[in-house]
């Protein structure tokens, strides 16, 4: 049970390097085309140097930008894609230093005070600031979004906890010297996505991916109740 557990740890590690690499290629495919120098590459470049976290890096920023404009595409909404760029980009600057620690506030907060002095000095159009403060304080799921770009970057963030890129993302963090979290503690992550996420998605397009994304997580977790004694043994 112990070799297993291990091996289950790697795969998912190896799922979230894999994933990284498609997204990245998927993410660069769909975004638009950008001239050096500037700001959505000072953005994309910070980003890539500074977010480096198996769950919430940088290719979790790449995959959330992507996906909030597909869904937004589906749904015939149009976005102002700079505001949010910006904020899918930097949503999570406040789970780095030195942007951000370890108690409340909120990072959702904390990151959104941030990013004004980073995106003014990169050039950013001023008057959209409030718009990307805006998204970045309400992507977590168990906030409210408002206006368009806000809606998307936080269904694309509640997405991402879900399916086989939510574990992943989850069994990422564990610990292989059994500290936190352990592969108990993850298992219970990855439940309590799987209950708390769901009903707070917020558009049409995002909804209909909900269903096949959490049959796909409990069909991950039913194949590891049968090859182990317990998900809490892990």
């Amino acid at each position: 049970m112990i070799g297993q557990s291990r091996m289950m740890q790697a795969l998912a590690v190896f799922c979230v390097v894999l994933v990284s690499a498609q997204s990245q290629s998927q993410a660069q495919a769909q975004a638009p085309a950008v001239s050096a120098g500037d700001w959505r590459a000072a953005v994309r470049q910070h980003a890539r140097e500074h977010f480096r976290n198996p769950a919430w890096g940088y290719s979790h920023s790449e995959r959330d930008y992507a996906l909030a404009r597909e869904l937004a595409a589906t749904d015939h909404v149009a976005l102002d894609d700079d505001v949010l760029f910006a904020a899918a980009f930097l949503h999570d600057i406040a789970a780095f230093p030195p942007w951000g620690g370890d108690e409340p506030p909120d990072h959702s907060d904390l990151g959104a005070d941030a990013v004004p002095a980073l995106l003014t000095a990169a050039g950013f159009p001023v008057a959209k600031l409030g718009a990307v403060q805006a998204a970045i304080r309400t992507h977590m799921y168990y906030r409210k979004p408002a206006g368009p770009e806000a809606v998307y970057l936080h269904d694309a963030d509640a997405l991402d906890w879900l399916g086989a890129i939510g574990i992943a993302r989850i069994l990422g963090l564990v610990d292989p010297n059994g500290g936190d979290p352990d592969g108990p503690k993850a298992i219970g992550m990855i439940e309590a996505n799987l209950h708390d996420v769901p009903p707070t998605v917020v558009s049409r397009a995002a909804r209909a991916l909900v269903g096949p994304r959490l049959r796909e997580a409990e069909q991950y977790l039913q194949a590891l109740r049968r090859e182990t004694d317990s998900l809490h043994t892990l």
